[in-house]
C-alpha cells in the first residue's frame, strides 16, 4: 500500500546505536543511551483558519506564505517572505493554522527579522480541535475540574528568537494558535511546521472495497493506532500517554492486523509486567489483568513466538494463582472494583454481568496458554474457576456491553443477546472502546450486515465532524446541531469536543485519538475480508468472507511468512469469486 511516510532505518527501543553515535562518543556513553524509535517528518499547515488582524486587518500579513513547503533554515536573504504579525499598544495579532490531521509531535517556528533586535514572547496554543486550540487552559484541582494541560503540554507561553530557528511541543494535535503578546513589536515568520513523531512502518494489512465510507473508517482507525505506537504502546497522544492493558486489546487486534509483529506490543507488556509485578493487578484493576491473558492468547496465536510466551510463564501461571484465589466455591468472586468502560459505569448490574463474563473469557484464554506452556496444573485451575464463575450467571441488565461479553465469553446465546440488547436501536448505546466487541457478538449472531450499517453510521459519523483519527469516547445523540472539531463556533450550535464528554474526560480534556476506538480496522479485515486464524503461527487460515450490500472487496493480510492478498468479488448471480494469494507455508481453507 502506498502511505506519505518516510522509509528510514528504525531502532526499536534499547536497541544498538552505535551506528547512531559520533566516534568521539566513547562506552560510556553508549551504557547511558538509548536509541529513539521513532521518526520525524515536518508538515506544513494545510489552510489558515482564523486571523486576529486588528481593526484595520493590518497586524497579520502575508499569511499564505506559511502553507509553502519549508526547508527548516532561516536566512537574511532581502528576497525572502515572511508572514508578518505585529503588536501596538492596544491590539495584538494572532493566526490559528490547521495542519489537515491529527498528528504527534510538536511545530518547528523558523524566524526572520522583526522590528527589534529581542527575543519575543509568544502564546502557543495546541488543540485536538479549533476549539481546543482557541480555549482558555483549564487547570484546577482534579476533584474539582479536570486539567486539558496536564499529561501533555498544549498551551505554552515563551520566547521565540528573533532569526534562527525553534521547536516546541510534544502533544497530539491538529491545529496551533500562535499569538502575540508583547506591545509594540512585529515578529517575522518564516516556517511553521509541524513535526510529525512516528514508527515508519508499513501498513502491511490492507481493505479496500467499493464503499469508500467503509475504506475511510478502515484507514482512520488504523491510523489511529499507528500514532499511539510511540515508546510503547499508548492509550492516547494527547492525554493517558502510558500502557493501559485493557485499552491495549483493540490496539493490539488492530496492529497484528495491519502491522503484523511489531516490537511496540511485546515491549509494552514487558514493561507492564515490571510496573505491576503479583500480586497486583495490571493498571490497579483486576479487570485489566483479565486483558493481560486474552492479549497474550492473540497474540501468540497470530504469532506463534513460543519464545515471548515462555519469558512470560511466569507471570502468566502466577497471575492464574492469584485470580483463583478471588472465585468462591458458590461463584461469588472478592475482585472489589468492576469496570469495562466509562461509559457503561451508571448499569452497575450489567457491569456485574459483563465483568464475569471477561473473567470466563480470560480463563478460557489462559486454558490455551497453558496448554502450550505445558501447565496442567495452572490449566486445571483456569477450569475450575470458569465452572464455579458460570454457577453464577447475572442477566446483562439491558447493556450493551455486558451482552457483548457475555456473547463472546459463550455465557449468552449469540442471536439472543444481539435481538434483545446489542442490535437493539443500531448505534444507539454504542462506545468507541468496547463497540468493537459489540460487532463481535453481532457476527456471532450472523448480525454482520447490522454491524456493516452500525460502522457507517457511528464511526463514519465522526469522520462527518471531522474527525481524522477516532475519539476516546463519542455518543450519537451529541452530533445534533453541532460543530465539528475543523470549525468556528457557530451562532445556536454546540461545539463537539468542548461541549461533550463526561466522566474523566469532560470538554476539552476529551482525547480525540484514542486507541482503543479503533475495532473496525480489525472486524473489517476478519468478518468481511473474511481472514479467521485455524493454528497458531497463521499455519492454518480459514478465508469465509461476508460482503452484504458490497460488491467486492480486496485487502491484504500479514503473517508471520508474508501478506496473504486476497480478493472477492460478488457475481451476477449472488455467489462470490474468491481470489486467496498466500505464502506457501500457510494451507489455506475455504
Amino acid at each position: 500500500m502506498k502511505h506519505v511516510f518516510l522509509i528510514i532505518a528504525l531502532f526499536g527501543v534499547g536497541a544498538s546505536i552505535h551506528a547512531q553515535l559520533p566516534p568521539t562518543f566513547d562506552e560510556s556513553f553508549l551504557k547511558v543511551a538509548q536509541a529513539d524509535p521513532l521518526n520525524r517528518t515536518y508538515i506544513a499547515p494545510q489552510r489558515i483558519v482564523w486571523t486576529y488582524g486588528g481593526n484595520d486587518g493590518k497586524l497579520v500579513q502575508n499569511s499564505e506564505v506559511l502553507l509553502r513547503a519549508g526547508i527548516g533554515q532561516a536566512n537574511m536573504a532581502s528576497n525572502t517572505e515572511y508572514c508578518l504579525l505585529t503588536s501596538t499598544e492596544s491590539e495584538k495579532a494572532s493566526i490559528l493554522l490547521d495542519y489537515g490531521r491529527e498528528l504527534h509531535g510538536g511545530i518547528q517556528l523558523v524566524m526572520g527579522f522583526g522590528n527589534d533586535r529581542r527575543p519575543s514572547l509568544v502564546r502557543i496554543r495546541f488543540g485536538e480541535s479549533v476549539g481546543e486550540a482557541n480555549s482558555q487552559t483549564l487547570n484546577t484541582e482534579w476533584k474539582v475540574g479536570f486539567a486539558t494541560d496536564d499529561h501533555a503540554k498544549r498551551d505554552i507561553t515563551m520566547e521565540i528568537p528573533r532569526d534562527g530557528s525553534i521547536e516546541i511541543g510534544n502533544t497530539g494535535f491538529r491545529f496551533v494558535r500562535i499569538d502575540l503578546l508583547e506591545n509594540n513589536r512585529t515578529i517575522a515568520i518564516k516556517e511553521a511546521r509541524a513535526i510529525l513523531r512516528f514508527r515508519d512502518i508499513p501498513y502491511i494489512g490492507s481493505f479496500k472495497s467499493n464503499d469508500g465510507r467503509l475504506n475511510k473508517i478502515w484507514m482512520t482507525a488504523a491510523y489511529t493506532v499507528h500514532l499511539n505506537m510511540q515508546e510503547y504502546l499508548w492509550d492516547g497522544i494527547k492525554r493517558d500517554r502510558m500502557v493501559w492493558l485493557g485499552d491495549m486489546h483493540p490496539e493490539v487486534m488492530t496492529i497484528k492486523n495491519v502491522f503484523g509483529n511489531n516490537p511496540v506490543v511485546p515491549q509494552s507488556l514487558d514493561l507492564a509486567c515490571k510496573m505491576y509485578p503479583l500480586p497486583g493487578w495490571m493498571n490497579g484493576m483486576s479487570a485489566y489483568s483479565f486483558w493481560y491473558l486474552i492479549i497474550q492468547k492473540e497474540w501468540y496465536f497470530h504469532h506463534g513466538d513460543l519464545t515471548f510466551l515462555q519469558k512470560h510463564k511466569d507471570y502468566i501461571v502466577g497471575l492464574i494463582d492469584f485470580i483463583i484465589t478471588h472465585i468462591g466455591e458458590d461463584g461469588s468472586e472478592t475482585f472489589g472494583r468492576k469496570f469495562l468502560d466509562w461509559p457503561s459505569t451508571p448499569n452497575q448490574e450489567g457491569v456485574e454481568s459483563g465483568y464475569r463474563a471477561l473473567l470466563v473469557w480470560a480463563l478460557k484464554d489462559a486454558v490455551e496458554l497453558c496448554k502450550i506452556l505445558n501447565q496442567p496444573e495452572a490449566a486445571q485451575k483456569c477450569a475450575w474457576g470458569i465452572e464455579h464463575i458460570n454457577r453464577q450467571i447475572k442477566p446483562d441488565n439491558g447493556l450493551k456491553q455486558a451482552a457483548a461479553l457475555m456473547t463472546i465469553a459463550g455465557t449468552a446465546d449469540a442471536k439472543k443477546a444481539c435481538d434483545d440488547v446489542v442490535s437493539v436501536g443500531g448505534a444507539k448505546g454504542f462506545s468507541t472502546f468496547y463497540g468493537y466487541y459489540m460487532l463481535e457478538a453481532q457476527a456471532k449472531a450472523g448480525q454482520q450486515q447490522t454491524a456493516l450499517d452500525i460502522i457507517r453510521q457511528y464511526w463514519g459519523k465522526m469522520i462527518d465532524l471531522g474527525a481524522t483519527t477516532f475519539w476516546e469516547d463519542f455518543d450519537l445523540d451529541w452530533a445534533q446541531n453541532v460543530t465539528g472539531i475543523d470549525e468556528l463556533p457557530a451562532e445556536g450550535k454546540k461545539d463537539i469536543h468542548g461541549d461533550f464528554g463526561a466522566y474523566c474526560y469532560p470538554g476539552y480534556r476529551h482525547s480525540l485519538c484514542h486507541g482503543w476506538s479503533s475495532g473496525p480496522a480489525s472486524w473489517l479485515l476478519e468478518h468481511v475480508l473474511g481472514v479467521q486464524i485455524i493454528e497458531p503461527g497463521c499455519k492454518i487460515v480459514k478465508i469465509t468472507p461476508f460482503l452484504g450490500d458490497l460488491q467486492w472487496v480486496e485487502g491484504t493480510y500479514p503473517t508471520p511468512y508474508g501478506a496473504i492478498k486476497i480478493s472477492h468479488k460478488k457475481l451476477p448471480n449472488g455467489k462470490i469469486d474468491t481470489k486467496v494469494d498466500a505464502p506457501k507455508q500457510i494451507k489455506i481453507i475455504k
